[in-house]
């Protein structure tokens, strides 16, 4: 058995978020099975509320030097993923993607050879990474009768495009550029990657979770049949959760202290039931209509608010009133995240 606030803790537990911890980063990121990413910089804000002594440069090197990349995944979006694991996850994730080409750009592709476009396409991509707009410039040389664009995102779609600094690199600027995978990592995509082994570690970082939990997060369907193929390995909970039973629970009366989640962090989007972390009322005023996700504050384990950053000054809107005690561990982990942020800057809160 186990109810709403002992799920949350066990939840906050996988995720890091009981405690700071003293690990690598590119250990957290694959502990995390990467961090979602559409925005160049939510992943240092997501490391840094997990890790102690995290900095920018840390995050800034491993995207230099190849060790993390980002690239389309799961839900068919950016993550942030450690080299070994873009091999892995996205061989796996693939058939979310060309589902999305077919749906939504096939009417447009009629007529037009795949993969004469991706040999053509990877052929322009030998030379130097490429930002779409190039990419189909080149494409639309050799396939006049389709648009620029579409050839760009049959590339994105079906190709394991990474996108290379110096975007998402710390303090710098740049346009999205895109190698394949396996030219900037030197290695190919793993050829029989396990997603028996993939939803395990869904459940090390996420769980306890559903099948539709794991379903949520993956963008995959048809899961069901793989988690009966790993029950021997599990423990099923109340409403038909599923764990691994050496996995962390700690509890409903471990104390959760209060963190500010990055951005899009995973938190709030790898679950079917978000209720173990937020509400679906105040959902609605974290997830934006187009698809925006706001920065959030935990307060004993669950969203209470959200915040906003505009360099040293950041703004907090709170969604429940809290306790004086509460209310000053909110003002010195903003205090904190904006001395990480902007170290030396004085720090402007609003809204506590």
């Amino acid at each position: 058995m186990i109810d709403l606030k002992a799920l949350n803790r066990a939840t906050l537990s996988r995720q890091l978020l009981l405690e700071r911890h003293r690990m690598p980063a590119v250990q957290a990121v694959e502990h995390l099975v990467g961090l979602q990413a559409q925005a160049p910089m939510p992943p240092y804000f997501g490391l840094w509320s997990r890790l102690a002594g995290f900095s920018t440069g840390e995050l800034s090197r491993l995207l230099l030097e190849r060790e993390v990349v980002r690239v389309v995944l799961m839900r068919g979006t950016v993550h942030l993923v450690s080299a070994a694991d873009c091999l892995v996850l996205r061989p796996l994730t693939q058939p979310i993607l060309t589902r999305y080409l077919e749906t939504v750009y096939g009417p447009r592709l009629a007529g037009v050879d795949r993969q004469e476009v991706l040999a053509a396409g990877r052929k322009a991509l030998d030379g130097a990474p490429l930002t779409a707009a190039r990419l189909g410039a080149v494409l639309a040389e050799q396939f006049p009768e389709v648009a620029a664009a579409d050839l760009a995102q049959v590339m994105r779609s079906l190709v394991a495009l990474v996108q290379v600094p110096p975007r998402a690199v710390w303090g710098k600027s740049g346009q999205t550029a895109y190698a394949t995978a396996e030219s900037w990592l030197g290695r190919e995509l793993h050829p029989e990657p396990s997603i028996d082994e993939v939803v395990i570690r869904y459940l090390r970082a996420f769980g306890p979770a559903t099948v539709a939990d794991v379903q949520a997060w993956s963008g995959l369907t048809g899961l069901r049949e793989v988690v009966e193929r790993l029950r021997p390995r599990l423990i099923e909970l109340d409403g038909g959760l599923y764990d691994l039973p050496e996995a962390p629970r700690p509890g409903a009366d471990v104390a959760a202290p209060v963190r500010l989640l990055a951005p899009f962090d995973n938190l709030l989007l790898s679950h079917a039931d978000r209720t173990r972390i937020i509400t679906d009322e105040h959902r609605k005023r974290v997830i934006t209509v187009n698809g925006q996700v706001l920065g959030t504050i935990l307060v004993d384990g669950f969203v209470r608010g959200t915040w906003k950053r505009d360099k040293n000054r950041l703004s907090v809107e709170l969604f429940e009133p809290v306790t004086d005690s509460q209310a000053a561990e909110i003002e010195a982990e903003a205090t904190a995240l904006l001395a990480f942020a902007e170290p030396g800057r004085e720090p402007h809160i609003e809204g506590i």
